[in-house]
């Protein structure tokens, strides 16, 4: 009974652990939402300012549905406030996993996790400052005559967060690819010569998580092969230093 007992305190500690650090990352993004919400209107203004600026003089956003002023505003506080306590939420992972983790896999765990906030951030801008008035430049040419632009403010949301998350994670391919690399799951010199392969991969991706129109399809197809080639370039370094360790 004892042995017992002794054998399921590890257990208990590391489940008492997860939830203290779950308890912390929920508060966090709790604690910023709270300083973001009063603010909740100009984000969104901010967040709406690439759609906005091809909308006509004589139009404007509108909301369809009547809780959609509050509830949309609100919505992008949130998403917005877990985005700010990305980093917090990481580092919270990495101090549950690190007592875990060998010097050697230490090493390359911090520089990983430091690069998927970046990546993950970098993905969002490129979206927001570079797809978005691509795309939004691209349909407000092709509205037929005698139509207004005149877009639901919650379905503009939708459609930012659903980029936002499909360019933020498709920058962490060169993360998903240097662990594979490193764990030794796959072999860089074997995988680039399944370049072409992967290449129609990231169209397929590229159709499968942005709305349907080429443009974004393209922008978003592009950025995740060249991000691949970069994995592919660190995952050989370190594929070779897991197999010199």
């Amino acid at each position: 009974m004892k042995e017992q007992e002794l054998d399921s305190q590890p257990l208990v500690a590391h489940l008492t652990e997860f939830r203290n650090r779950a308890l912390r990352c929920i508060f966090s993004v709790l604690l910023i939402f709270v300083g973001l919400f009063s603010f909740s209107n100009q984000l969104y203004l901010y967040i709406s300012e690439p759609i906005r600026r091809f909308i006509p003089e004589n139009a404007s956003m509108i909301a369809t549905e009547v809780a959609s002023p509050f509830l949309t505003p609100f919505k992008l506080t949130l998403v917005l406030s877990l985005f700010a306590a990305m980093p917090y939420i990481l580092y919270q992972l990495w101090a549950f996993l690190a007592p875990g983790l060998y010097q050697q896999e230490k090493k390359i765990a911090i520089p990983l996790f430091l690069s998927s906030v970046v990546l993950f951030y970098s993905g969002i801008a490129f979206a927001y400052y570079i797809v978005f008035p691509i795309v939004f430049l691209f349909f407000s040419t092709i509205v037929p005559e005698g139509i207004i632009i005149m877009p639901d403010i919650k379905s503009y949301l939708n459609f930012a967060l659903k980029l936002f998350f499909a360019f933020g994670l498709s920058f962490e391919i060169p993360i998903a690819v240097v662990i594979l690399a490193w764990m030794g799951v796959v072999n860089p010199d074997v995988l680039s010569q399944k370049r072409p392969f992967i290449f129609i991969l990231c169209f397929l991706f590229g159709m499968l998580l942005t709305p349907p129109d080429i443009i974004s399809q393209i922008l978003l197809a592009v950025p995740m092969w060249l991000l691949f080639e970069l994995g592919l370039l660190f995952g050989k370094f370190a594929y070779r230093a897991n197999i010199e360790g």
